[in-house]
């Protein structure tokens, strides 16, 4: 999409362009995050007053309705929940300027890092690049010559806080100050990551959480995709186990079921109670009572969970009051929320509360009955019906948008590179005429999957493991053991072909829909 400028717009958001999710929002894993460290600037160009204004506070994008262009939609949604977070960099004159690698190079997912008086004062997540002059000069006005601040980030997840910024810039050998918009890569921010962290410690303090009316536990602030399901599989964890519901696991997936539909992530206590009721007394487990009211206000000391509309202390009152209660709303947190809008994060989510909380339930049904049928299968929603679902025998061709097309000619190259031996337990299927082997995609290539037909993201396996592994009850760990979802038992080392570069993230997303995460209710 071009804007009224001519230049590109470039966001990563399925409820923004409709093709790719935001990227894990703070996902410290992710090995493709690179730091950008941004000066903030000084009081001559109004550093201070701008970051205040459009990071700290953030703008209202109504505001500025006249100078969006193109990218008002864009815009709109990603900031659908409150204020705009952004910030800006000058062009720069010479494309061989470092300013100008950093221009080219920098991606939504990435961090940024910015800089004032030799120190490192916050940290935000890039989840949106667009380039709109008009929009900065509305802003932030123009420098001396003529200039202004037009490549823009649009930011989420910002903390701030105050660090020497010493240390940092000496362990990546750049000198003693930032003197302008400096792209470290992924591989350098990975070998100095901790360092911030340490540096950081327990200084970090969250922007815009002092709204009258809102309460949200801080303990999600630069939370992550490994601190998002350490907070999924431990919920509960502070009440006996004898007083254990499934309430808030429930809760949670209705409310990924939302975010997939493309609904609000806050509801109010009407739409909720009406809702979620009826989940607890179906899949809420025998013995306990279906009280919409327990998760709605006990969610929010998980960290993952936010209320509006009242005071912490005067919530259980107006939720038993009708006129009082019809104001209140609560839902995921925005930064809850944007970690799950990511395709992999969402898949492990789902994968670990449906094994932590609901091992011994009809997961499919349940899944289906939130709107998450998809996950219930490798294959996805187009997994369904006749025999491919469950064996995967028949090639796909596109019939619809739903039936997504598969190349035979991947199928035949991974069964004879193994000459159709299965991965997993090594069996050599005989038939009269020869061999027999199935081609199994690690990421289905159905929705909500959306995996690739390629050979990397082909197994070749039996036909009773690729039931198993499509009905995600094998997967393959870390170090390329395949282990049962239930109880993560060893099986067998992954036979591998040294010709066979499988994609790790393909692997990757398939644990996560088999609740494979490390973390779980034991978790210290």
């Amino acid at each position: 999409m071009r804007n009224g400028h001519g230049e590109r717009s470039i966001f990563e958001n399925d409820a923004i362009a409709g093709k790719k999710d935001v990227v894990d929002s703070v996902g410290d894993a992710d090995a493709s995050v690179q730091w950008l460290l941004q000066p903030r600037g000084g009081t001559k160009i109004r550093g201070p007053q701008n970051f205040d204004l459009s990071v700290r506070k953030g703008i209202r994008l109504a505001e500025y309705e006249h100078v969006l262009g193109a990218d008002a939609e864009q815009l709109k949604q990603l900031f659908s929940d409150g204020p705009a977070r952004l910030w800006g960099a000058t062009p720069v004159k010479k494309e061989s300027h470092p300013k100008g690698t950093a221009l080219r190079g920098q991606k939504v997912g990435d961090e940024v890092l910015f800089y004032a008086a030799k120190e490192f004062i916050a940290r935000a997540r890039i989840l949106g690049l667009l380039r709109n002059p008009e929009l900065a000069r509305a802003i932030w006005g123009e420098a001396e010559d003529g200039r202004t601040w037009e490549h823009i980030m649009a930011l989420g997840d910002v903390v701030e806080f105050k660090i020497p910024a010493a240390p940092i810039l000496s362990a990546l050998a750049l000198g003693k100050e930032v003197r302008y918009l400096t792209l470290v890569r992924a591989a350098e921010r990975r070998r100095h990551l901790k360092l911030l962290e340490q540096l950081v410690g327990p200084k970090a303090t969250p922007v815009g959480r002092s709204v009258s009316g809102k309460t949200a536990a801080s303990g999600t602030v630069g939370l992550g995709r490994e601190g998002l399901l350490r907070a999924l599989g431990t919920l509960d964890t502070s009440v006996h186990e004898e007083s254990r519901t499934r309430h808030g696991s429930l809760t949670l997936l209705w409310s990924i079921g939302r975010l997939v539909s493309g609904q609000s992530r806050l509801v109010s206590w009407d739409a909720f109670r009406a809702e979620v009721g009826p989940l607890l007394l179906e899949f809420g487990g025998s013995g306990t009572a279906a009280a919409p009211e327990y998760p709605f206000r006990h969610l929010r000391s998980s960290g993952l969970w936010e209320t509006e509309g009242v005071e912490d202390q005067a919530l259980d009152s107006a939720l038993a009051t009708a006129s009082a209660a019809s104001e209140i709303v609560a839902g995921l947190r925005p930064e809850v929320a944007g970690l799950l809008k990511q395709p992999l994060t969402r898949a492990e989510a789902i994968g670990l509360l449906c094994t932590t909380y609901f091992q011994d339930d009809d997961q499919g049904a349940l899944l289906t009955r939130l709107g998450l049928a998809g996950y219930a299968h490798a294959s996805g929603n187009a997994g369904e019906g006749a025999e491919g679902e469950a064996t995967g025998r028949r090639p796909r061709r596109q019939v619809n948008s739903l039936r997504p097309d598969r190349d035979p000619r991947l199928v035949e190259a991974v069964k004879l590179l193994y000459q159709h031996q299965c991965q997993v337990c090594g069996v050599r299927l005989e038939t009269r005429f020869g061999h027999y082997s199935e081609a199994a995609h690690i990421r289905g290539l159905g929705t909500p999957h959306d995996g690739p037909d390629a050979l990397s993201n082909l197994l070749c396996l039996c036909p009773n493991h690729h039931v198993q592994f499509d009905r995600l009850s094998l997967f393959i760990d870390e170090g390329w053991n395949v282990r049962r979802s239930r109880g993560a038992e060893v099986i067998n080392p992954l036979i591998r072909h040294p010709d066979h570069a499988i994609d790790e993230e393909c692997v990757e997303y398939h644990r996560g829909l088999c609740g494979g995460s490390r973390y779980s209710l034991d978790t210290d």
